[in-house]
């Protein structure tokens, strides 16, 4: 009779053993699963040479610095020459650079007939809101700190080319210093037509010269601007 109760006993504690063994494997099989699905963050070889790469750009990176303005420059128009050779003295003294103004359609003596009202140059002196079309390359004035622009009179004022060139370019922190050559007219307004088109610069009273003037005149007046 003592057996069969230890027996009924035993039989009964059995399920309460079997789900406790239950219980401690569904707790491994989670703390398992967790390790699986929180993977261990590691860097990879290719991934630390990267950030080094990163780290060499970064400390060999030199940032962009402003150009200087200490160069001076000399433009011309001169559709004869006449007002070329003024420039090239003004070039030679100052150690200035020298830009020519070209036209795109360059002027025929035909196109420079005073005389004639129908000729392209009276035509064009006529109606201030013609640009001819500059046939030189364009150029950098970043590096220039003083300009000088040369140009015949035409009709009393500036050629439209000059125009054309004044609104194409920033003078901004620069001194512009107006020539011209005439027969006997002198520079009038045309100073300060372009000085207003430009709208930026410095622009000083500018200087009228003949076709013979000497390198002390130009010295002269070079030294005094």
């Amino acid at each position: 009779m003592q057996h069969l109760k230890k027996l009924f006993s035993l039989l009964l504690c059995l399920p309460v053993m079997l789900g406790i063994a239950a219980c401690g494997r569904g707790q491994e099989s989670s703390s398992e699963e967790i390790e699986k699905a929180t993977p261990v963050e590691q860097t990879s070889d290719s991934e630390e040479l990267l950030l080094e790469e990163s780290s060499e750009i970064v400390s060999t990176f030199i940032p962009e610095t402003t150009v200087e303005r200490d160069s001076t420059l000399v433009v011309v128009f001169s559709a004869t020459g006449t007002t070329k050779g003024i420039a090239e003295k003004i070039a030679a003294q100052t150690g200035a650079d020298l830009y020519e103004i070209t036209a795109f359609e360059p002027y025929t003596d035909e196109d420079r007939d005073y005389k004639n009202s129908d000729s392209r140059c009276a035509i064009e002196q006529n109606d201030p809101t013609i640009r001819p079309q500059i046939g030189s390359e364009p150029l950098s004035l970043d590096r220039y700190k003083t300009i000088y622009i040369g140009y015949p009179i035409w009709f009393g004022e500036e050629p439209r080319i000059m125009d054309t060139f004044v609104e194409s370019y920033d003078f901004t922190g620069i001194t512009v210093i107006p020539f011209c050559t005439s027969g006997s007219s002198g520079i009038g307004e045309s100073g300060h037509n372009l000085a207003a088109l430009a709208g930026s610069g410095n622009w000083l009273e500018g200087e009228r010269f003949g076709a013979d003037a000497t390198d002390e005149e130009i010295s002269a007046w070079v030294g005094a601007s």
